[in-house]
């Protein structure tokens, strides 16, 4: 499985891809797209779906993971970040690549065990868990949180395989043909 993951923003996304094997996640690549030198902000929608639609089509990835934005302190900020959000999942989308939702407590505790992680934090442990030598991310932090994007949808994934059971008599009721 090839997953993507979005750090969306207004002024810099994140994006990073991974291919899933069983329980390992290997690099591909990451980086972050950088809109900030374009005065427009419907320009730099566009450009944000054009550079992703270019990232996908490079790594024809199997689902989508993106972060959604939870709060903030201003209501403009809120809304192009939403925007950006809507776009990377479009960008997605018209390519029918399913995409999957998180928030930055869920993909936090996922890689690091901690939902109020710094993003140093993560920098730290997606260093660790995907062997990445370089002491700061290439590309700034934002590149780095949607590394933890796409490994907290593989985490995801991996545990929510199949179904599951409440015990013995659930999986003999599900399962009547195993039972020998």
């Amino acid at each position: 499985m090839v997953v993507l993951g979005v750090d969306p923003g207004s002024l810099h996304t994140g994006y990073a891809v991974l291919n899933v094997v069983q329980n390992r996640q290997t690099l591909v690549e990451y980086g972050t797209l950088h809109l900030h030198k374009l005065n427009d902000h419907q320009l730099r929608l566009k450009h944000l779906f054009e550079r992703l639609s270019d990232v996908i089509d490079r790594h024809l990835p199997d689902e989508c993971a993106v972060e959604m934005p939870v709060y903030g302190k201003n209501p403009q900020s809120m809304l192009k970040l939403g925007r950006a959000q809507a776009t990377a999942m479009l960008a997605a989308l018209v390519r029918e690549i399913p995409v999957q939702e998180y928030t930055p407590k869920e993909i936090k505790k996922s890689v690091t065990g901690n939902g109020n992680a710094s993003k140093e934090q993560v920098w730290f442990m997606v260093r660790a868990i995907l062997k990445i030598e370089e002491a700061q991310p290439k590309d700034g932090l934002d590149a780095s949180d949607a590394l933890a994007i796409a490994l907290c949808h593989a985490q995801r994934k991996k545990f929510d395989a199949g179904p599951s059971y409440t015990g013995w008599d659930a999986f003999l009721r599900a399962n009547p043909d195993r039972a020998k």
